[in-house]
């Protein structure tokens, strides 16, 4: 029979501990790869936001459109919404956890009255997980109306583009939760944009696109703004 000291005894113990550890962490979900380190992504457009407000800020209890490339390439967006209230502060290919992330920068000091929000397909794309996607959603609206009491938040839907196919699984998982969220208080609403995006067959509507089959033409976004527009004006009066 072997005997052992204590220390021996300690030192057995405490590799099993570590083991059991190790073995734990493989069974562990996959976090979003960018969730740490791409926090930092886009300050330089952050930066140039709060250099820009610092000479002209945008107007105080208006309407803004805050999220991703979809809302930043929306050039004419003034012009469309005229005579609203709006500016727009989407910024970049960004994701759900970087507008989340900056949101006390470029959303809050301003008090917005109505944010008008999209964001979500560059997370798709990148196989987030849907239940991270949606969470930052949440996260984002929970913040807002916990820092801004009587704001309107009005999500509109994650475009299922064509180069995004294989995704839109996981994108109509992310409209389903987020349309389901918004109908329980009055001050948030799902506004659905992708009808407009395909034909009577179902088929996507190529000629709404750029090349890259993810962007708008400028003519794309006319007609966002005839879905858009008329539900902030009939809110903002």
């Amino acid at each position: 029979m072997i005997s052992m000291n204590t220390n021996t005894i300690y030192v057995l113990r405490w590799l099993t501990v570590c083991t059991m550890i190790v073995l734990s962490l493989q069974f562990l979900p996959a976090k979003d790869s960018t969730s740490v380190k791409g926090k930092l992504r886009f300050q330089s457009a952050i930066d140039a936001f709060l250099k820009e407000d610092s000479v002209q800020p945008p107007p105080m209890h208006s309407i803004e459109f805050i999220g991703s490339s979809i809302f930043r390439k929306w050039e004419q967006l003034k012009e469309h919404m005229a005579p609203l209230p709006v500016y727009n502060r989407a910024f970049g290919g960004s994701r759900t956890h970087e507008v989340l992330y900056y949101m006390d920068k470029i959303v809050l000091p301003y008090k917005p009255k109505i944010i008008v929000y999209y964001c979500g397909s560059n997370d798709a794309g990148g196989s987030v997980p849907v239940d991270s996607i949606t969470g930052n959603i949440k996260a984002f609206f929970e913040k807002a109306e916990r820092k801004l009491p009587g704001v309107k938040i009005f999500f509109v839907s994650v475009n299922k583009a064509p180069s995004r196919q294989a995704k839109w699984s996981a994108i109509d998982s992310v409209n389903a939760f987020v349309k389901n969220y918004c109908s329980l208080v009055k001050t948030r609403r799902f506004i659905d944009v992708n009808p407009i995006l395909f034909d009577s067959t179902g088929s996507a509507r190529m000629e709404l696109y750029l090349d890259d089959k993810l962007h708008f033409k400028d003519d794309t976004y006319r007609e966002f703004t005839k879905i858009i527009k008329p539900i902030l004006l009939n809110e903002w009066r």
